[in-house]
């Protein structure tokens, strides 16, 4: 837990160390989890700074498990910052057959793989990265502990004046991504089931590094002056060091049926006042689009913190971060979250 004074990472490398140092949970969590780690879909957003955060874990406890990344790496320099680290980075498709036989045999297993943004264009694609890819991954590594990315996008809307939907909430998907999010836990979970191999299924929404996510978003918006769309009317945020450390923690709790898991923030944060927040920040007035609805995608993480602790950057601090960030004219990775969409199509 910060002190409450921490100033935001001045910097890429600042920000990439500050994601990536591990909590004291996730060291007795990995200290629970002997051998090697490795992070199938670590070239995206948020792979790398999980990946580090491991092998920072890693030589810590100082018992020489290796930590491997796959991906396709389409950011060369995420991998080679990896490399130089120590990490074992592949270069691999997953979708390849006989790639996926080749890789390393590990007892710790990550799966970040998956396919939201596009899905209009390509649900094929969608489709088959979000279920037919976890089906070869599960029978690949049926001997390992696999912790799975999901979505909160699994639920449906619920009353934007309530904490979110429980992990036992009736799911409710919308739009073809969340169907095939909640596809491939069922996937996962008759792999889990048929074959024994414990698993954690994360369901993530809105990790804010500084350079992506629900608030960089909003912030660029009403720092250019535009208006903020405010039908969805109220989301969750987490900081996504945070959400690193809760998905690397997973691999302690991971069970057959699958251990299930909301991951994002405590808090309900209204999208009109944080916009306000950010227009009070800049000097500037903060325009709001769009009647905001009753109800919103919204998940309850309180199972998350009782296991894991608190937020390592409370969403105040992180508003006041994405703050100094962009008036910084820092970093930015990666195209919008859509987070205003309410017909799930992405």
């Amino acid at each position: 837990m910060t002190d409450g004074h921490e100033p935001a990472p001045d910097g890429d490398l600042a920000l990439e160390e500050r994601l990536s140092r591990p909590t004291p949970a996730v060291m007795a969590a990995l200290a629970a989890s002997p051998g090697s780690v490795i992070v199938l879909g670590a070239g995206g957003k948020m792979g790398p700074s999980l990946t580090r955060m491991a092998w920072r874990a890693a030589q810590a406890l100082g018992d020489g498990r290796r930590v491997t990344a796959v991906s396709r790496w389409r950011d060369a320099t995420a991998a080679d910052a990896l490399a130089d680290d120590g990490v074992q980075v592949i270069h691999a498709d997953l979708d390849d057959t006989a790639t996926l036989a080749a890789l390393p045999d590990a007892p710790n297993v990550i799966f970040m793989a998956g396919r939201k943004f596009g899905t209009d264009d390509a649900p094929a694609d969608t489709w088959q990265a979000n279920t037919v890819l976890p089906a070869r991954i599960a029978e690949r590594f049926a001997a390992s502990r696999i912790v799975a990315f999901s979505s909160g996008n699994v639920y449906p809307v619920v009353p934007r004046d309530t904490a979110g939907a429980r992990e036992d909430h009736p799911p409710g998907p919308v739009g073809e991504y969340a169907n095939s999010c909640l596809a491939r836990e069922r996937v996962l979970e008759f792999a889990s089931r048929r074959r024994g191999t414990p698993m954690a299924l994360v369901r993530l929404n809105y990790a804010v590094d500084l350079r992506y996510g629900v608030l960089v978003d909003i912030a660029r918006t009403v720092l250019a002056g535009e208006p903020v769309p405010g039908t969805m009317g109220a989301v969750n945020v987490i900081w996504q060091g945070t959400a690193n450390a809760w998905s690397l923690c997973c691999l302690a709790h991971a069970a057959t049926p699958p251990f299930v898991v909301n991951v994002t923030g405590r808090d309900v944060l209204r999208v009109r006042e944080v916009a306000e927040r950010f227009a009070e920040r800049f000097g500037m007035p903060a325009r709001i689009s769009g009647t905001e609805a009753p109800d919103a995608l919204l998940s309850d993480s309180a199972l998350a913190h009782e296991l894991f602790g608190d937020d390592d950057v409370p969403a105040h601090r992180l508003i006041d971060w994405v703050s100094t960030w962009v008036e910084r004219g820092g970093a930015r990775r990666g195209g919008p979250t859509h987070f205003e969409s309410r017909d799930g199509r992405y």
